[in-house]
C-alpha cells in the first residue's frame, strides 16, 4: 500500500501557542521555501549571508532523483541548497521535514514498481535513442557540409566527420554540439575547430600566461591555423605530414 503524506505544520508547531504574532511570522519565514548555500553540519547560508540552522525534524535529501525532489518541493516547505557551477547555479539537494522526505521516497518507489511505469520508461528510452541516432546523423552531415573536402579527400572527410561527431554528440558531453542556442551549422563548425585544436595542436600542453584574454587569443590563432589547414584539403592540395590522417590512424 502506498504511504500517505503526514499531516503536519511547520517544525516545532507545538510551540506556536506560546508565540506572539510577530514570532509566528518569523518562525514561518524560517521554515518555508528558501534558496540557500551550503554551510557546515546542519547549517546553511541564506541570501543575506546569515548562517541558519535547519529546523528540528528536518533532514537533507541530496539531489539525484528528480522524482523524489519534485514530490518534496510540491509541499512548499523546503530549503534548496545551490552552488555555483560555471555560469549558473545547480542544486545539491533540499532540506525538508523528515516525514515529507520519507513520504516522497515511498510514493516514488511505489509508482516505479508498477508495470505501467516500466513500460513508460522503456518507451521513453527508445524515443531518446531514436532522437539521438537521428541527431548524430544530422550533425555528421552538417560537419561534412562544413568540411567540403576536395574529391581526393572525400574518404578522409567522412572519417573526420565521424570522429568529430563521436566526440561531440554524446548526451552529457557538454560540448558545443549539445547546445540548441545556435544553428546546427555553427555547432558543426565550432566542433570541428575544437577537435582540430585538441588533436592537431599542442594546445592541451601549452603553458599559457594567466593574463586576461590571452587564452582566448591563443585559441583564435590556433583556429585560424586550423581553417588554413582545412582550406588546403578543400582545394585538393598536398598536405605535408598529413596531420589529420595521422591523428585518425592513431585513434
Amino acid at each position: 500500500s502506498q504511504a500517505s503524506l503526514p499531516t503536519h505544520g511547520t517544525p516545532r508547531e507545538s510551540a506556536s501557542a506560546t508565540m506572539s504574532s510577530s514570532q509566528m511570522q518569523e518562525h514561518m519565514m524560517d521554515t518555508n521555501i528558501r534558496i540557500v548555500s551550503p554551510g557546515t553540519g546542519r547549517t546553511v547560508i541564506d541570501e543575506k549571508g546569515n548562517r541558519l540552522e535547519a529546523p528540528e525534524g528536518w533532514e537533507f535529501c541530496p539531489s539525484g532523483d528528480a522524482g523524489v525532489t519534485r514530490k518534496i518541493t510540491s509541499k512548499k516547505q523546503y530549503w534548496r541548497v545551490e552552488v555555483p557551477f560555471k555560469r549558473r547555479k545547480i542544486s545539491k539537494g533540499v532540506w525538508a521535514p523528515k516525514d515529507v522526505i520519507e513520504w516522497a521516497k515511498s510514493e516514488t518507489e511505489a509508482a516505479r514498481s508498477t508495470e505501467g511505469y516500466k513500460k513508460k520508461m522503456e518507451s521513453a528510452v527508445r524515443r531518446r535513442e531514436t532522437r539521438q541516432a537521428e541527431y548524430v546523423e544530422d550533425f555528421t552531415s552538417a560537419v561534412r557540409d562544413f568540411l567540403a573536402f576536395h574529391e581526393r579527400y572525400r574518404e578522409l572527410e567522412a572519417k573526420l566527420a565521424a570522429a568529430v561527431a563521436a566526440h561531440a554528440t554524446p548526451v552529457g558531453s557538454g560540448t558545443v554540439a549539445r547546445t540548441e542556442r545556435i544553428p546546427i551549422e555553427q555547432r558543426a563548425e565550432s566542433a570541428v575547430i575544437a577537435w582540430l585544436r585538441h588533436q592537431t595542436t599542442a594546445y592541451d600542453t601549452m603553458s599559457i600566461p594567466r593574463i586576461k584574454g590571452m587564452r582566448r587569443e591563443v585559441r583564435r590563432m590556433l583556429a585560424e591555423r586550423s581553417r588554413k589547414l582545412l582550406e588546403a584539403y578543400r582545394k585538393g592540395e598536398d598536405v605535408r605530414n598529413g596531420v589529420i590522417e595521422e591523428v585518425l590512424r592513431r585513434s
